[in-house]
């Protein structure tokens, strides 16, 4: 995945917000140009088309993701730490971008090609690790047993959406939040 830097960043961070207030479909190019101050032709001086900063903005990400879950799963730590660990990267990760969250959870359809099969093959293998280490906690114990398809559901749903509500909770601390949601998470999993 390409770095960005300078004036490419830019756009991507203004379009990754556009995208999270107007939708991706409904953001154009010149749009984009028109918030970054600059004309539109001068837009595909950094960069070749919205689809390259979709792209940008989401395989960026859904990388972040894969890579802390590869770190949870070299771990030896029990499956509800590990569960932890899942909570704490996925809000660290959300909170640092939620725009980029918002395209990667609304918007990942519209990506192409290779970029598409990428992504697919990313987030498929994070729900299957996720969802092999909720079945390890039901066997050993450690997590009731109660359907790990329910489970995986419920944990992810509420972390995919997290953009949505932090984003209106101006005061809250990101500690405290990882704290309680690790508690309303766990808790009802937990034996």
């Amino acid at each position: 995945m390409k770095e960005f830097k300078g004036r490419k960043l830019e756009i991507v961070k203004t379009a990754s917000s556009l995208f999270n207030t107007m939708g991706y479909k409904n953001v154009t190019m010149r749009v984009l140009a028109e918030e970054i101050g600059i004309k539109a032709a001068s837009l595909y001086n950094h960069i070749s088309s919205k689809q390259e900063i979709l792209s940008a903005i989401i395989i960026s990400l859904a990388e972040q993701f894969t890579n802390s879950m590869d770190t949870v799963m070299a771990d030896d730590s029990t499956p509800v730490e590990k569960i932890k660990s899942i909570i704490i990267h996925h809000i660290e990760i959300t909170l640092n971008n939620p725009d980029g969250t918002a395209s990667l959870q609304n918007d990942w359809m519209y990506l192409e090609g290779d970029d598409l099969i990428y992504f697919k093959k990313m987030r498929k293998q994070y729900e299957e690790n996720f969802r092999q280490i909720i079945k390890s906690g039901i066997a050993s114990g450690e997590i009731r047993k109660i359907d790990s398809e329910t489970m995986l559901f419920s944990i992810l749903t509420t972390l995919r959406s997290l953009y949505i509500w932090y984003s209106r909770q101006k005061e809250m601390d990101k500690d405290k939040l990882k704290a309680d949601m690790i508690s309303v998470l766990l808790d009802g999993i937990r034996t």
